[in-house]
């Protein structure tokens, strides 16, 4: 049994409407009311951040809730900060609640004399006394390798495919999955598996970072309902180029379900003026104005799977059931799926 009574939220600055939502769910769950930690985390004129807790929290389990999104450095020290202030106030756990971990790009000397800097950032955060790791859809899978305590990585997966067989319940015959390059095709792989539907590659070749030179379709998507999965969409520029090749060759419509919707510089404008027909993010990063008044980007929520999460964490229960879908459905009650 749980030594403390109920677990304890507080959130940083980096997405304040998901962790309200997130305790609204663990409300619903409960039957009590559970709100955010009452706190504050603000910046001196230098940008400096401070951080204090005004409620006591000795021997409490604690779920920091905080994204590593833009920008991910001051998003990244509230965190540690905030961990700082929780284990110097005898909090009894820490959990790190990350629904996007930033830097998790660079998870590899990619050339000679480069960092390795989600260890680093791995090494930070377990040096701040948080003993446990929560988030979703990590860019690279070992990055769970860089931490020596437990990580949870959730998965968004089971939550596009309630939403495409909603979306597309009469014509999933037609629907195809799409790994919008190589290195990504066990993520396509896991979704196609899950709806039932064929899987296609588009194989691209890079001059430089950020960059790319060619595109081959890998597979047949005549006439098909193409749906990309990713993990991350920053600019859009290579899921935009890549919806235009697959419309090149004979799709029928494309779209896009993208897990992490950083989408900085000129991505909204590309999307908006793009041949996808819709582009479907989380709220793992809080959206932007412009994000949320494009007509064809859509936003599921997470606090329902995250709630269950940190439930699981704190009865000490499995985290692993909410990978699968029957599991996953009646968590999300079908409210977003219409």
């Amino acid at each position: 049994m749980p030594a403390t009574p109920e677990p304890k939220l507080i959130a940083g600055n980096a997405n304040l409407p998901l962790a309200t939502a997130v305790a609204r769910r663990m409300s619903m769950h409960r039957g009590i009311s559970v709100g955010l930690v009452d706190a504050r985390v603000e910046r001196f004129h230098d940008q400096e951040i401070f951080v204090e807790v005004y409620e006591n929290v000795r021997g409490e389990d604690m779920f920091i809730i905080q994204p590593t999104s833009n920008p991910a450095n001051d998003n990244l020290m509230e965190l540690l900060i905030m961990a700082d202030a929780l284990r110097r106030s005898s909090a009894k756990r820490i959990t790190a609640v990350i629904p996007y971990f930033g830097y998790a790009r660079q998870d590899r000397r990619s050339r000679a004399r480069t960092p390795i800097s989600a260890k680093l950032v791995a090494n930070m955060l377990v040096g701040t006394g948080i003993e446990r790791v929560l988030t979703m859809d990590l860019h690279a899978a070992q990055i769970q390798g860089f931490f020596d305590i437990p990580v949870d990585n959730l998965y968004a997966a089971p939550i596009f495919a309630l939403d495409i067989m909603t979306q597309f319940k009469t014509e999933m015959d037609d629907v195809m999955v799409i790994s919008p390059d190589v290195g990504g095709v066990a993520r396509a792989r896991e979704l196609a598996k899950r709806i039932d539907a064929p899987l296609a590659i588009v194989d691209k070749r890079r001059e430089k970072a950020g960059e790319v030179a060619e595109m081959t379709v890998i597979g047949d998507v005549t006439d098909k309902k193409c749906v990309i999965v990713d993990d991350i969409c920053d600019t859009a520029g290579t899921l935009c180029k890549a919806a235009q090749v697959l419309m090149d060759e004979g799709a029928a419509e494309v779209h896009a379900y993208i897990t992490h919707g950083v989408l900085s510089g000129p991505a909204v404008e590309r999307i908006t003026g793009s041949v996808m027909k819709s582009l479907v993010i989380t709220d793992t990063i809080a959206p932007t104005e412009a994000v949320k008044g494009a007509s064809n980007i859509r936003i599921l929520p997470t606090a329902p799977v995250f709630a269950q999460a940190i439930l699981n964490i704190w009865n000490g229960t499995s985290v692993s059931s909410l990978f699968d879908t029957p599991t996953l459905e009646p968590v999300y009650e079908g409210q977003f799926l219409s």
